[in-house]
């Protein structure tokens, strides 16, 4: 009850807390920052959006910062994705922004809201916590979370073939480098047939950015086929969005973390075949993990490639790169190292 009286009363100030955006700022050209440790002194937002959760909770919940204080958050039936919550679970969206004290949030299809407030160590070292109001149910207070992949800086096994371990670019066509990191827009010049990989991957965090221009990017297998690249933390989990193999199939889960977190990769590839005339007898087929779970099982990639490609024709009967697409955002990868089979 104490929480629902704050937030009709935070519903008749939040107009006047809540800053404006310029108008005028175009948002595909917003403001991005790159570093982790310079977004959290510069940009408050950074600090709040995240994931909220605690062991034996009944919900946890994605907020997404948009920009200027404004947020939008994912309430999940269940628990976090790969953590209780399954595609098909109940998830309801709620909006807010600044207000007097914290953020508050609320839906406009149910009475559900959320209380955003910075706490103690004690209930968050991570230094916020969000109190959470459903219709008929108790309040719970979360606290905010950064979950890690199990596979994040996996060493490369025997036999593994590195291609970028942040000393050199060398492995990549006109590949660049900045800070010990690997910059979007180049292939391997080693190619492979089937493989498994490993490549770990940043977005920017770019809070006013909205779509395909919020850290888009991608991995392409063989230069063919993408495995999308995405701040798409949050979102519903579509083909276009990170963990989505581009125009052939959505993720099983949208297993993206918020920007600026290092992701991982990995990935079982398995090329085409052909008989000795040199017809295709299978597509290629590829299993996914994204951050350690995964998303796609042994898929079938009934195409010759999937849109922006850059490979030209139909597929051969030889082996190809893997190519990091450039998309004008600032995506940096490392770790990046292949198994043939």
């Amino acid at each position: 009850m104490k929480y629902l009286l704050i937030a009709i009363a935070l519903l008749l100030i939040l107009p006047l807390q809540a800053r404006q955006r310029d108008p005028n700022r175009n948002r595909s050209e917003s403001v991005t920052w790159t570093d982790p440790t310079k977004a959290a002194k510069e940009n408050r937002d950074f600090l709040i959006q995240g994931e909220y959760y605690k062991e034996g909770a009944d919900y946890g919940v994605q907020v997404v910062a948009l920009g200027d204080g404004n947020f939008e958050a994912y309430v999940l039936k269940g628990g976090l994705p790969g953590a209780g919550w399954e595609r098909g679970d109940p998830r309801e969206q709620l909006k807010g922004g600044k207000a007097k004290g914290g953020y508050y949030l609320s839906s406009t299809k149910s009475k559900a809201m959320i209380w955003i407030r910075e706490v103690s160590p004690k209930v968050s070292k991570n230094g916020f916590a969000l109190t959470l109001q459903l219709a008929g149910e108790t309040e719970i207070t979360l606290p905010r979370i950064e979950r890690k992949s199990p596979t994040l800086g996996a060493n490369p096994p025997e036999g593994a073939v590195v291609l970028f371990d942040g000393n050199s670019a060398e492995a990549w066509k006109n590949g660049e480098m900045e800070d010990g990191l690997l910059k979007a827009g180049t292939f391997s010049k080693e190619k492979f047939k089937s493989y498994t990989a490993h490549i770990e991957f940043r977005t920017p965090f770019k809070p006013e950015a909205r779509g395909q221009g919020r850290g888009n990017s991608g991995v392409y297998h063989h230069g063919r086929w993408e495995t999308q690249i995405l701040d798409s933390f949050g979102l519903s989990g579509k083909d276009n969005q990170c963990g989505g193999i581009y125009s052939i199939t959505e993720p099983r889960l949208n297993m993206c973390l918020p920007p600026l977190s290092w992701q991982t990769y990995d990935v079982d590839f398995t090329a085409a075949k052909f008989d000795e005339n040199g017809k295709r007898t299978a597509w290629p087929r590829i299993t996914v993990k994204l951050n350690g779970v995964i998303i796609h099982d042994d898929v079938e990639l009934k195409k010759d490639k999937t849109a922006a490609s850059p490979m030209k024709g139909p597929i051969a009967n030889e082996p190809g790169p893997i190519f990091l697409q450039d998309h004008k955002n600032p995506v940096y990868f490392r770790n990046i190292w292949v198994v043939p089979k």
